[in-house]
């Protein structure tokens, strides 16, 4: 499938054609859609969706409060992000091929053996790792990329700390996940090692390689970038060894009921959170 640098989903033009977002309420209420058909499908797509529901309306939540010093800027971002994510799972929906990254991804949500944990890294993977650059040189319009920066680490300031909380109450339902923590120096695994602070660093030196690239450079820059990060995935699904066992009898603790699971993960905490742009 070719890559179009400004859809790269390419939700297509025949039936079910998605209508991608112009405003950051259009991307909580398509948000809110996918989270309640993951919970009526007992779906393990909810997982990801339910992350992301939480960390689009805590940028909402910034936006109103007056945060960013440039709100339009930081939404046209967000906006451009959130469509990625958007044009990815309406893909896999109607059994069109998405990028590779959330090929995987959306592939293991079939998956019965796969912790949440595992769940939620493939998205956070092909989200900021693949989507996220991309979303960045899209939104920014021709304008130095530079000027991109503070929307960029407002961005994952708030993603980051969402993830976090989201992953601290991950114990109510996977009670024997920190046994993980034992294999923390296994530096072998990506499952171990996955690092929302790396996964931004890479995704802003993809944006500023990409954004100097003449158009006809473009795609094929994407495509290896697409190749890479594929591989990365392809690393969070499969463990071995000792580690496989850990994974083992983390999911045998896990519970089982897949809208409950959606459901905690979507519980509303409140959270202040403070961001400097």
């Amino acid at each position: 499938m070719g890559i179009d640098f400004f859809d790269p989903e390419k939700p297509g033009t025949e039936v079910n054609e998605l209508t991608p977002e112009t405003n950051i309420d259009g991307v909580l209420n398509a948000l809110e859609t996918i989270v309640a058909e993951c919970i009526a499908q007992k779906s393990r797509a909810g997982y990801f969706a339910a992350l992301y529901l939480k960390v689009t309306k805590a940028v909402k939540q910034a936006i109103d409060a007056k945060q960013f010093h440039d709100s339009s800027q930081l939404e046209k971002l967000d906006v451009v992000f959130a469509n990625r994510y958007l044009a990815a799972y309406h893909n896999w929906k109607y059994h069109r091929a998405p990028s590779g990254p959330w090929a995987i991804a959306f592939d293991e949500v079939e998956d019965s053996s796969a912790i949440i944990l595992q769940h939620l890294l493939l998205g956070m993977n092909a989200h900021i790792n693949f989507d996220l650059g991309i979303a960045t040189v899209v939104a920014g319009g021709g304008k130095p990329i530079e000027s991109l920066r503070a929307d960029f680490d407002a961005i994952n300031m708030i993603i980051a700390a969402l993830t976090n909380q989201v992953l601290s109450e991950l114990g109510q339902v996977s009670p024997l996940l920190s046994l993980l923590g034992l294999h923390a120096s296994n530096t072998n695994f990506a499952l171990l090692q996955f690092s929302i602070d790396n996964a931004r660093d890479g995704a802003w030196s993809f944006a500023e390689e990409l954004s100097v690239k003449k158009t006809i450079e473009r795609e094929p820059f994407i495509a290896q970038r697409e190749i890479t990060i594929k591989k990365l995935a392809d690393k969070l699904v499969h463990t071995a060894g000792i580690v496989n066992f850990t994974v083992w009898l983390v999911h045998l603790f896990e519970w089982k009921p897949i809208n409950k699971i959606i459901d905690i993960l979507n519980q509303n905490r409140r959270q202040q959170i403070v961001v400097n742009s």
